[in-house]
């Protein structure tokens, strides 16, 4: 029963949204589900939050790395632009979203680690931003979880 649990946190911490379907199946209560499932997306989203800076500090030093090592082969770099389509549309979205409706909607559909990434990228100036996902999380687990539960209850 313990390798269950341990499995549910650690598939939560990826999938947060998909993992308590499994719940019924794998003989779980709602309450084991749902305690759970949040407790991997807390750890996740607490490592990949406060690790946030390091994560895209790591992705800009392997760029970094790959042209210089295609220039030291004699390949030619274009500079990349830094405001570009992709960006300006990134950009446009954050605006019209709103602050909390990015605390919830990124680390429950781009998945935690992704999701809250970016959050911290465009809103970690704001004390609230890290509680507000945690919040989130916990209402999106209770949500699905229960939803779950309730369609399995339908069904038998």
């Amino acid at each position: 029963m313990m390798w269950t649990y341990i499995s549910f946190a650690l598939f939560s911490s990826w999938k947060f949204m998909f993992t308590p379907l499994a719940g019924p199946a794998a003989g779980l209560t709602f309450w084991e589900t749902f305690i759970v499932c949040s407790i991997g997306g807390y750890i996740s989203a607490t490592l990949f939050y406060f690790g946030s800076s390091y994560f895209m500090n790591l992705s800009v030093e392997r760029h970094a790395k790959r042209v210089k090592k295609a220039q030291l082969k004699g390949k030619v770099i274009p500079v990349r632009r830094k405001f570009t389509k992709s960006n300006r549309r990134v950009i446009r979205y954050k605006q019209k979203i709103g602050r909390i409706f990015s605390y919830w909607a990124f680390p429950l559909f781009l998945s935690i680690p992704v999701g809250t990434i970016i959050v911290a990228k465009f809103y970690k100036h704001y004390k609230q931003t890290f509680p507000l996902i945690i919040l989130f999380l916990t209402i999106d687990c209770f949500i699905i979880t229960g939803g779950t539960y309730f369609i399995k209850d339908l069904m038998l």
